[in-house]
C-alpha cells in the first residue's frame, strides 16, 4: 500500500484500536507527534516502532523538534537552544555560527533517527522583524543571508544523521503580528517587498536542496485572496515554478484558525491538496480527521505519482544507530559538548574558547 494525502496525530502515548484503523487508512501517509505523545524514550521507541509496523511502507513519522520554545521531547534528549542564539553569534562569528547549526542538526536529527523518527519540520525559515510572538526567537535572524547561512547548515546536520529538511513558513510568517493558531493574518506587503527579503531563504534552500516546505496560514492580499497553503499561485506559480523547489509540500495543521477560511474539514483538506500540497496535516481533531477520510474517500481521491516519489525521499536514512551506540560515537559527544554553551556566554567567549575548532565542519 503506498502512502496517503494526509498526515494525522493519535492522542496518546500507545495506540488505540481507534488509532490502528485510521492511520491504516489508504489515504494516510504519516503521523505528526506531540509533546503528549511522549513520556520517556523507551516509550517514544515502542510507539514508533508500533506505527512503522502498521504499514509497509512505513507510515512517515515527523514531529516539530526545532529547539527552544518548540522541542516536543526533552526529557532524555538533549535540550537544543532557541536558534535566535545562533543568529546572535553569527553577528560577531559566522564561521562560529556556522558549525554550530550544523552540529544543533546533527543533534536533533540523530536523536530523533535513534527513536524511530523519520522527519522535524525544521528549519524556521521566517525573518525576525520583531513583531510576530509565535516566531520570535525561532528565527535565526532578520537579515535573510544570515537565515540562509545559519539554514543551510543545520539542513547539513540534519542530513548527515540521515534526516531531511522541512523550511518553514513560506513565504515568510515574520512580518505579522497575529498568530494564525488563533486568528487568520493579513500581510498586506507587495509581492516586491516579500520577494526581496522574505523568499531569499526559501529560494537559496531550494537551491541547496532542501526537501520539504511548509506553507504559511497567512493571506497576503497583494498576491492571491486565499492563504499561501490554499494559494496555486504561491505553492505552483511561485513555489515549483519560480523558485523551482520539488520536494514535499506540507500544509500547516488544517485544524488552526488560519485555516478556517476554506470551510469545514473536508473542504480545507481538499483546497489544500488542489492548491499543490503534497501532504495535509489534521491535528488534534479525530472527528476531523474522520471526517476528511471519509470525504476524500468519496471523492475518490487519489496521491499523484509525483508525490508518491516525493515522498519517498523523506523516510529516515535506514540502520539509524540507536541510543547507546550514538552515545558511543566521538561525533555524537563532540557535537554535545559544542553545543552546551549555546547562548550561556559572549560571542567573544565562544571565539575565544573554540576557536581552535572552527572551521572543521
Amino acid at each position: 500500500m503506498s502512502l496517503g494525502p494526509i498526515m494525522l496525530d493519535v492522542p496518546g502515548t500507545t495506540l488505540t484500536d481507534d488509532d490502528r484503523r485510521r492511520l491504516a487508512h489508504p489515504l494516510v501517509g504519516g503521523v505528526i507527534l506531540f509533546a503528549r505523545n511522549y513520556t520517556s524514550p523507551a516509550q517514544l521507541l515502542e510507539l514508533t516502532q508500533a506505527i512503522r509496523a502498521l504499514r509497509t511502507p512505513h507510515l512517515l513519522i515527523a514531529v516539530d523538534h526545532e529547539g527552544g520554545r518548540v522541542q516536543r521531547f526533552r526529557d532524555g534528549f538533549t535540550v537544543l537552544p532557541p536558534m535566535r542564539e545562533l543568529g546572535k553569534l553569527w553577528d560577531a562569528h559566522p564561521v562560529q555560527a556556522r558549525r554550530l547549526a550544523h552540529e544543533c542538526g546533527y543533534v536533533l536529527a540523530a536523536e530523533l533517527r535513534a527513536h524511530g523518527v523519520d522527519l522535524s519540520f525544521t528549519p524556521v525559515l521566517d525573518l525576525d522583524y520583531g513583531a510576530s510572538g509565535v516566531i520570535g526567537d525561532r528565527a535565526f535572524h532578520s537579515d535573510p543571508d544570515a537565515v540562509t547561512d545559519l539554514a543551510h547548515a543545520l539542513m547539513l546536520g540534519l542530513k548527515d544523521a540521515g534526516m531531511g529538511s522541512v523550511g518553514k513558513h513560506f513565504p515568510g510568517h515574520g512580518f505579522v503580528r497575529a498568530d494564525s493558531h488563533l486568528e487568520i493574518p493579513l500581510d498586506e506587503r507587495r509581492y516586491a517587498d516579500i520577494e526581496q527579503a522574505d523568499l531569499i531563504p526559501f529560494r537559496r534552500m531550494a537551491d541547496y536542496g532542501m526537501t520539504g516546505v511548509m506553507p504559511a496560514h497567512v493571506i497576503y492580499p497583494a498576491v492571491d485572496s486565499q492563504p499561501a497553503g490554499f494559494s496555486k499561485i504561491w505553492l505552483q506559480q511561485i513555489l515549483r515554478a519560480e523558485l523551482g523547489f520539488d520536494g514535499v509540500i506540507f500544509s500547516d495543521d488544517l485544524s488552526m484558525e488560519g485555516a478556517s477560511v476554506a470551510g469545514t474539514p473536508v473542504e480545507r483538506a481538499r483546497a489544500a491538496l488542489e492548491a499543490g500540497c503534497d501532504m495535509a496535516l489534521v491535528c488534534n481533531n479525530c472527528a476531523a480527521a474522520d471526517a476528511v477520510l471519509e470525504g476524500l474517500t468519496a471523492l475518490n481521491w487519489r496521491m499523484p505519482a509525483v508525490s508518491i516519489a516525493r515522498m519517498a525521499r523523506l523516510h529516515g536514512k535506514p540502520h539509524a544507530p540507536n541510543m547507546t551506540e550514538l552515545r558511543e560515537q566521538p561525533r555524537y559527544a563532540t557535537a554535545l559538548h559544542d553545543i552546551a554553551g549555546i547562548g550561556r556566554g559572549s560571542a567573544d567567549l565562544w571565539a575565544t574558547d573554540r576557536s581552535n575548532t572552527c572551521g572543521q565542519n
